[in-house]
């Protein structure tokens, strides 16, 4: 079994959008030392593309409905325009990158979502392949993920960002890395009031976030995100954080912990 730290950085769409934060957040990632994955979004991106091209987006609790049209938006501006450019980024500061899709190397396999509402080509995570991934950090290739997984049958299935991050720290953990999780966005961490970045919660555990959610204090988007990363708790990674993009250690931001 292996015991090599394997960092996993997820960043949100509004931080990719904005290019001085985005210029931080890379040289910080650069700074990282050791192994290390970066996890992208890039909704807002796609968003705008697809209005340009006349597609409308269409959302649900926060979540994405995908129809053929904004798959082919998605994977365009995920595996291509975002990723890409990410990856080139990264190359001039250093750090030999490459860009993926759950579909290279069959890295990420996935279902298309069965619910009450159809969300279209949504892909939930069935196996991540935690040898390929460690083939590729341990030649010394630091990983760019996109958003976007495949079936195993030729189809692309646009796949939440914060969903992968969580999947793959609970893969490499299993795999034998010690893995730290940090979701980095554009707030301090998760916030008692929305309007006041100084109210960060320092520790957040399942019990206490039933809590949150039962008093209105944690909702709409940032639910699925302290799902995500309790069950990577509960799933042997290290450690999880969430905080702000400057601040990639999590000084200042909220640990998610298991009790």
């Amino acid at each position: 079994m292996k015991t090599e730290k394997l960092t996993i950085i997820k960043v949100g769409g509004a931080v990719v959008e904005d290019d001085n934060q985005l210029e931080r957040l890379l040289k910080d990632f650069a700074a990282i030392e050791g192994r290390k994955i970066l996890v992208h979004g890039g909704g807002r991106r796609a968003t705008a593309i697809a209005s340009k091209l006349g597609i409308e987006t269409q959302m649900v609790g926060g979540r994405r409905i995908t129809d053929a049209a904004m798959l082919e938006v998605v994977t365009m501006v995920y595996g291509g325009l975002v990723n890409k450019t990410l990856v080139a980024r990264l190359q001039s500061l250093g750090v030999d990158a490459i860009g993926l899709t759950g579909a290279d190397a069959d890295c990420i396999r996935s279902h298309r979502r069965q619910a009450a509402i159809d969300y279209g080509f949504v892909g939930d995570v069935d196996k991540v392949n935690a040898a390929k991934i460690a083939g590729f950090i341990e030649s010394g290739t630091t990983l760019v993920m996109a958003p976007l997984t495949h079936n195993g049958e030729g189809l692309m299935l646009n796949t939440n960002a914060d969903t992968i991050a969580s999947e793959v720290a609970k893969a490499m953990a299993s795999y034998g890395y010690e893995v730290t999780l940090v979701y980095c966005f554009e707030k301090t961490g998760v916030l008692r009031d929305a309007d006041d970045d100084n109210s960060v919660i320092p520790s957040i555990t399942r019990e206490s976030f039933e809590q949150f959610v039962k008093d209105g204090v944690i909702s709409g988007g940032m639910l699925p995100k302290i799902e995500n990363a309790l069950a990577a708790t509960q799933a042997g990674v290290s450690q999880v954080l969430i905080t702000h993009s400057t601040d990639l250690l999590g000084e200042h931001g909220t640990k998610i912990v298991e009790n």
